[in-house]
């Protein structure tokens, strides 16, 4: 990867990609940042990227990586076990009620003191359509929020926001640049899991009959997030080449699944987001964007 600079105004947005434990290459990326002092005054993350972010924004270096690599060695959190006896491939309770209140506490009062602006993304099972929520003060409802992010199809049960029930970010709004440049946020730096060049098949996704009957809206969606994934990161890449966002990535195909539990491929992973992200020069028209 090229050096590359990045100017940090009041129009800089982070946008943070999913892609479950390929997340550890963001978390590398955060890291940086963060022994940096980088900060954006927008940030939005999905699934993975949500969880990741959120450490991002408490200021909590190394979280993260030891939620995802040193924490995933102990407890064995992820795995067609949990799938059969408690109906989700991930151990929720583990993830969201002892971590963050009790193994690897999250500080939520530095989160809240915080004046940047942070955005989770979930898609609504009844509308088929992507939801953002910014959250700083109640610590249950982050906790609801990034649940429900994270909540993949297919393996994990639906969750709920406010009473409405929630899956996986990704299904509906996988890379949110969008999102991002709607709000204003036009100077932009890109997370993504996946090196240069890869797309997903250009097939829609096969949705069983069975799955999520009462949601035709969903089941649309999931229909169609091959092509919509495709479709996003051509923008992505057409914003690229035309120097209107700078984009951090693997630079070679990985190795690490979604579902990956080999921690050496894991922190190979982490040690490259971190190595990338030392790649790009940071300015600031304001101070403030540097802690």
């Amino acid at each position: 990867m090229e050096l590359k600079s990045v100017t940090i105004n009041s129009r800089a947005g982070l946008v943070l990609e999913g892609g479950g434990m390929r997340g550890v290459f963001t978390c590398g990326v955060l890291d940086n940042f963060m022994d940096r002092g980088v900060r954006f005054p927008y940030t939005i993350g999905v699934s993975a990227g949500a969880c990741n972010g959120l450490s991002y924004m408490s200021g909590q270096r190394g979280r993260a990586k030891f939620s995802n690599i040193d924490l995933l060695d102990k407890y064995h959190y992820i795995g067609f076990r949990h799938l059969l006896t408690k109906g989700n491939i991930m151990d929720f309770e583990l993830l969201f009620e002892e971590f963050p209140n009790k193994i690897i506490p999250y500080h939520y009062d530095k989160y809240a003191a915080c004046s940047e602006h942070y955005e989770m993304v979930t898609t609504e099972c009844a509308t088929g359509r992507a939801c953002y929520f910014e959250e700083k003060h109640d610590p249950q409802r982050i906790i609801d929020i990034v649940r429900a992010s994270s909540s993949l199809p297919y393996v994990c049960p639906i969750a709920k926001v406010d009473g409405r029930e929630m899956l996986d970010g990704g299904i509906a709004d996988s890379l949110p640049i969008a999102r991002a440049r709607d709000l204003g946020y036009d100077n932009n730096v890109v997370v993504l899991t996946r090196n240069k060049g890869y797309r997903k098949s250009d097939k829609p996704s096969f949705v069983p009959p069975f799955a999520y009957r009462r949601y035709p809206a969903l089941r649309e969606t999931l229909r169609n997030r091959n092509m919509e994934y495709n479709r996003q990161i051509a923008y992505i890449e057409e914003l690229e080449d035309r120097g209107e966002i700078v984009v951090i990535r693997p630079e070679r195909p990985i190795e690490v699944g979604r579902m990956e539990r080999d921690t050496k491929r894991l922190v190979a992973l982490y040690d490259e987001g971190y190595e990338l992200a030392s790649k790009v020069k940071f300015y600031a028209t304001n101070l403030d964007f540097f802690r």
